[in-house]
């Protein structure tokens, strides 16, 4: 049986654009079924959602040949501050600073607006031939079979390839239909997100302050803007969302202590649950899972679409691997290749991150004087100071060739 495609990505939010312009850069044949109208998340107005992209993301994002169109709208990080803090109080002088100076790649990343990130996504889909988009699909079932996957969209229609790619976030369908279960647990955390213009410049500068009811993470954007990612518990979060916006924007001078002047409303203001979100495996036959798919983590170091966008770099290297060999690119020793090459890296990440935002989302005075220490030590440590900007940057480990700018 010839299949439709060599590959069907189920979702289109980020991940799944970006795996299908890997491999239809190939010469594979490819299918992006998006749930949501191709429009709905490349409007003008700012919505406040914004990522920080590390060099290899943004590496493959030049790889793919989205970057070229990015690159106007992205704002680039020059250095990254982390800081113990309480609200109403300066923040503790033993702060963590990293510079990109101290680096020869130039900028630790990238911020990119998810308005300009998608529409770079569409108009790059539209002109790569051999992907085909399928905007206000999704699917209704799937199945595995011994030589093709198929699914059944919402409407009847039915598409085949050799592999599902599961693009489709924490709650992921594809995953769910396949059998993988997922671990996790909530944080007792809600994150209030929103951006602000500020009439003080952020200097290119990522800040991340540390507070008793969770991290408040401030992310440079075109003039004088910033992304502003809050956690706080679910209970106190809720009664700040109340607030009109000029309470609101009260609570947050507070916890800013003024680094930013001061402060305005740039578009709307949203909250989300934040919890962690492990699948129990990447692979099953015929299928493969991605991004949030395969690990949903606390948003605490800015690394949930990062993390994503390397398992789109290792899953387009093992496939385009695999079909250069004349393999079955859906068979499972095939994706068990992606599976251990990600699995092990993500799930250490994603516990090194909810390590330390339980570490750091409490006011107990032992532990905020042994990590205030501890920032202070790694500041005077050249050599771990460069471990942890290089890991920041998304240059370490074992990086997929798009990831560390080579042609796959």
């Amino acid at each position: 049986m010839r299949p439709d495609f060599d590959v069907l990505i189920a979702g289109g939010g980020l991940n799944g654009p970006a795996l299908g312009l890997a491999l239809a850069g190939v010469g594979l044949s490819v299918a992006v079924i998006d749930a949501r109208p191709a429009a709905a998340r490349a409007q003008e107005n700012f919505d406040g959602r914004a990522y920080a992209l590390n060099i290899g993301s943004k590496r493959l994002l030049e790889g793919i040949g989205v970057w070229p169109a990015l690159a106007p709208h992205s704002t680039p990080i020059l250095r990254i501050v982390t800081e113990d803090g309480r609200p109403g109080e300066a923040p503790s002088p033993l702060r963590l600073a990293f510079d990109a100076a101290e680096i020869e790649e130039g900028p630790m990343g990238f911020m990119v607006e998810d308005r300009h990130l998608y529409r770079a996504f569409l108009d790059a889909m539209e002109r790569q031939a051999g992907l085909v988009h399928l905007p206000g699909a999704a699917v209704a079932e799937q199945a595995a079979g011994p030589a093709v996957a198929e699914v059944v969209l919402e409407g009847g229609r039915r598409l085949t390839g050799r592999v599902l790619a599961g693009c489709d976030g924490r709650a992921s369908g594809t995953a769910q239909r396949a059998g993988i279960g997922r671990t996790g647990w909530g944080y007792g955390q809600t994150a209030l997100v929103c951006a602000v213009t500020h009439t003080r410049p952020h200097g290119g500068t990522a800040r991340q302050v540390f507070l008793p009811g969770g991290p408040l993470a401030v992310l440079p954007l075109q003039g004088e803007r910033s992304a502003i990612v809050w956690s706080e518990a679910d209970a106190a979060a809720a009664a700040i969302a109340d607030l009109d916006d000029a309470a609101f924007l009260a609570v947050l001078r507070d916890r800013l202590g003024g680094v930013l002047g001061e402060i305005a409303l740039s578009g709307g203001r949203f909250t989300y649950p934040l919890g962690l979100s492990l699948a129990e495996r990447y692979a099953a036959l015929r299928v493969a899972l991605v991004g949030d798919a395969a690990h949903g983590v606390h948003p605490v170091a800015g690394q949930g679409l990062n993390l994503g966008l390397r398992d789109v770099g290792a899953l387009a290297q093992v496939l385009t691997d695999a079909h250069r060999r004349g393999e079955d690119i859906g068979a499972l020793d095939v994706l068990k290749r992606y599976e251990r090459w990600r699995r092990f890296d993500a799930t250490l990440l994603a516990i090194g991150m909810d390590g330390v935002t339980r570490l750091f989302s409490n006011d107990n005075p032992l532990l905020r004087a042994a990590r205030d220490l501890g920032m202070g030590a790694v500041g005077q440590m050249p050599g771990l100071r460069r471990a942890f900007i290089r890991q920041a940057a998304g240059l370490s480990g074992e990086l997929p060739r798009l990831n560390a700018g080579l042609a796959l």
